[in-house]
């Protein structure tokens, strides 16, 4: 997506012209403007030239933002294009508008109309009134020449605006006013003194000022109040340090941070900002990365530990070699992101860009027919006049063109501070739609890696002395096993043995040689093989077993020594973020490879509603397809795995990002492992949602409550009557009032159990989907039974290989055998169940040894 800066915009019919004129180029697939930044999204296969070309000829100006017009590369926002240059012109504007506004009041109302104390020179003369009020409006006016300049340009162009209506407003009372001083002055030539000052009451020179000057007052209230929605984004560019410390030659040398290069060594010392991305390579600190996680809870940071710029150095000195700089780093992403997501457009504002487009033509029609209608019931023009400008200046399309960006601007912002990165608004808009979260079980539900959980020794000197043999057996293996008994070892400061003679059988153990005495540790199958085990024991692994956990044994050659249990157990957070999930009415389903056992297991353990298992990652995605067909899918996984199903669902979140933000599968990126963020993330998106519904409706309500009571349809029935500076006071606090709701979002519950709960949709459909596709998976993994694989060692050439069909296909249920020398494997297709042992000794009578059966 390129990006543009436009200007020239003043509301809700400006944008939807913008995007109209872009829209008809060739190539353009689409185009989002967003009035709230003045900014333009625009996605094809189009040059930065014809896109600038056609906003222009529409009236408005264009440029590439922060970007080389020829390639068109957009670079990370900075802070100063976001920095409000609107309020402190508009604020000058309003100050010497009232220097002029307080003096033509005073003379309108308090002289004329109340009579209070004027200089004789100009109480005496009708006609000095009249051109002192024709005088200091006029200068009000100039003042405030930009709203006729855009006006005008919008009409001339055909795509008024609602400068247009102001300036229509303003220019109409301005000219009815010279009509009455010209007929003023008639009556002076004829000495009609009294009808002349009479003839005051009917000027309406403080209405065409005080139009101008109101309007004024609520735009500068609106760009102030827009101006604090990109407060979170300018915070998040202002974290960016402006230097480093690079280690040159042997030295310390301060440079800007835009000078450092990928590979330099930097220094961080204790209470600096990390000025870019990289790796310690020397020190140990604790880092405060709540800047870019919203982790108020400092990171222990060590050697060969990512460290991310903008986040804090608190204790430790730290050397670094920089691995992401400039445009690379987290942050930099996480601020592209967050002002991309900015320029795209939720599809609940399509409503709101239809009404826009055409809401200016059609109230000045209705001002006309106002005119017509007052004329032919008899009143004076001057009346009839009053009540037409009041419905051009009373009408704001402003607060509709608002009502959604705002929201999406603050929504976005209060997500990037608490690590919720949202990559379109359609995701914000999204993810609080969804009626389903499907959660991936590996590193979503569980830690993504194997912890020691259970430990039953059959020792008499107890625990300790057995996991001194075990840690030191375990040492030796790299496998994911063995490093989890290794990590708790540690942690537990047991003291390493040496072993000799260590090695390890695939697929069932290892052996070695530890004080003398050989040590075997691995499957039951294995361990049977060198002693009995206990049945108490036995009965103790089922049961670990049963729970999800994998139960490993260890003997020496003279006792057996007991069991650990292995699990990649559930997060901290899963059990407690699954139920808020339930409670906010969403079906939580766990997706999984693993068998249906140990999936159930850690469904129980974590509180979901429905457990899908043996589903391989390229299955995943249709298992999505089908459950889409009984509402919207939220899909949770790590973003790499997952990817299939990430995008097919309506709704993608990768989870434990870390540093990795940009992870082209998801819509929604959470920077933390937490699954509590997935939950604050939807909360976030409902609260913004609701905002944006309340904002649509003050925007609507305003127009059609205020409209008709400018026009004057209540007054037969009640009086009520509407001046036309009346009416652009309205209209000046309508969008300010649309900005100031959305600002209310920096205060959402996103972290508040029972914030933005909902009913759950019914059920009974679902349940029967997951059966069915659960049923699917059993029958799938019944006929892949019927396939056995043998591991089988002394195969040597294609003659050993047809011996070993030979035996194979000669066992009774065997339909066919296929065996491969290179891989040492055979594979037998079967027509029914044969015991492993038969087919073993099948083998083992030819001369071969079977070491595997899987």
């Amino acid at each position: 997506m390129k990006q543009y800066n436009v200007t020239g915009m003043s509301c809700a019919a400006c944008q939807t012209r913008v995007e109209k004129a872009v829209n008809a180029i060739d190539g353009v697939t689409s185009c989002a403007v967003s009035l709230l930044t003045n900014s333009m999204g625009v996605e094809g296969d189009v040059s930065p030239e014809a896109v600038i070309s056609a906003v222009e000829k529409a009236g408005y100006g264009a440029s590439l933002k922060d970007g080389d017009s020829t390639s068109g590369t957009v670079n990370t926002p900075k802070a100063d294009a976001l920095a409000d240059k609107e309020s402190p012109a508009l604020l000058r504007r309003l100050i010497l508008s009232l220097c002029f506004m307080i003096p033509l009041m005073y003379l309108s109302m308090g002289g004329v109309m109340w009579d209070w104390p004027l200089p004789s020179f100009i109480k005496d003369n009708p006609m000095t009134v009249g051109l002192t009020e024709l005088l200091l409006a006029a200068i009000i006016m100039v003042i405030n020449q930009k709203f006729f300049i855009n006006g005008v340009r919008g009409l001339v162009h055909l795509s008024p605006n609602m400068d247009t209506l102001v300036s229509l407003g303003s220019a109409a009372s301005f000219g009815y006013s010279v009509y009455i001083l010209f007929a003023m002055s008639s009556d002076l030539t004829a000495g009609n003194t009294a009808a002349a000052h009479h003839a005051l009451h009917g000027l309406y020179f403080e209405s065409a000022a005080m139009i101008l000057t109101l309007i004024t007052v609520g735009k500068l209230l609106e760009a102030r109040a827009k101006g604090k929605t990109t407060n979170a984004l300018r915070s998040l560019m202002d974290l960016a340090p402006q230097t480093a410390t690079l280690i040159r030659n042997g030295k310390e040398v301060t440079v800007p941070v835009s000078e450092v290069r990928r590979g330099d060594t930097f220094v961080v010392r204790p209470g600096e900002s990390i000025p870019v991305d990289g790796i310690v390579t020397q020190g140990i600190s604790a880092v405060n990365e709540s800047a870019l996680t919203g982790e108020s809870i400092p990171v222990d940071k060590t050697v060969g530990d990512g460290v991310s710029a903008a986040t804090i150095n608190q204790s430790g000195h730290l050397l670094c070699e920089a691995t992401r700089v400039g445009e690379d780093t987290t942050l930099s992403q996480i601020i592209r992101m967050v002002s991309d997501a900015a320029a795209t457009k939720a599809p609940i504002a399509k409503v709101a860009d239809k009404v826009s487009g055409v809401f200016v033509p059609v109230v000045m029609g209705i001002a006309l027919v106002t005119l017509a209608v007052w004329l032919m019931a008899g009143q004076t023009a001057g009346y009839a006049l009053a009540r037409a400008i009041s419905v051009l200046v009373i009408s704001c399309p402003c607060a509709l063109g608002l009502a959604t960006p705002v929201a999406i601007m603050v929504g976005n912002g209060v997500g990037a501070k608490n690590g919720i990165l949202f990559k379109a608004a359609v995701s914000l808009e999204e993810t609080g739609r969804a009626d389903i979260v499907v959660l991936d079980k590996t590193g979503t539900i569980t830690e993504g890696k194997p912890h020691v959980t259970d430990i039953l020794s059959a020792r008499e000197r107890g625990e300790e002395d057995m996991m001194r043999l075990v840690f030191a057996l375990e040492s030796m293996s790299e496998h994911p096993l063995s490093r989890a008994i290794t990590e708790w070892s540690e942690a537990a400061d047991i003291k390493r043995l040496p072993v000799t003679n260590f090695s390890a059988i695939p697929g069932r153990g290892l052996q070695g040689e530890i004080q003398g005495q050989m040590v075997y540790g691995g499957n039951a199958a294995f361990i049977r093989s060198k002693t009995k085990i206990p049945q108490n024991v036995s009965d103790v692994a089922d049961a670990w077993a049963g729970e999800g956990k994998t139960p490993l044994f260890f003997t020496t050659d003279k006792e057996f020594l007991g069991c650990v249990a292995v699990a990649d157990i559930i997060k901290e957070d899963s059990a407690a973020a699954i139920q808020e999930l339930r409670e906010m009415g969403l079906r939580v389903i766990m997706l999984t490879g693993d068998n249906r056992a140990t999936a159930e297991a850690i469904g129980r353990q974590a509180g979901v509603d429905e457990v899908v298992a043996g589903v391989l990652p390229d299955g995943k995605e249709s298992v999505i397809r089908e459950l889409q067909t009984f509402g919207k899918v939220i899909m949770v996984g790590d973003g790499i795995n997952d990817a299939p199903a990430l995008t097919r669902a309506d709704v993608g979140i990768a989870i434990g990002a870390g540093a990795d933000v940009a992870i082209d599968a998801a819509d929604v990126v959470v920077v933390n492992s937490r699954l509590s963020d997935v939950t604050a993330a939807i909360r976030l998106s409902r609260a913004t949602l609701r905002n944006i519904h309340e904002n649509l409706f003050w925007a609507f309500i305003y127009n059609v409550i205020g409209i008709p009571l400018a026009a004057g349809v209540w007054i037969p029935l009640f009086g009520w009557e509407l001046e036309p500076m009346f009416g652009a006071a309205a209209m000046s606090l309508s969008s300010f009032c649309v900005v100031t709701n959305a600002l209310r979002l920096n205060f959402a519950r996103i972290r508040n159990p029972k914030a933005y709960r909902r009913k759950r949709k019914s059920e009974g459909q679902l349940l029967t989907v997951s059966q069915n596709i659960n049923q699917t998976n059993e029958n799938e993994s019944e006929e892949k039974a019927m396939e056995k694989t043998l591991k089988i060692e002394g195969m040597m050439c294609p003659r050993c290989e047809a011996h070993v069909k030979k035996a194979l296909e000669a066992v009774e249920g065997v339909v066919s055998a296929t065996a491969d020398h290179t891989a040492d494997t055979a594979v037998v297709t079967l027509s029914a169940p044969v015991d492993n042992a038969v087919l073993k000794a099948a083998v083992e009578a030819d001369g071969y040894t079977v070491i595997d059966i899987l």
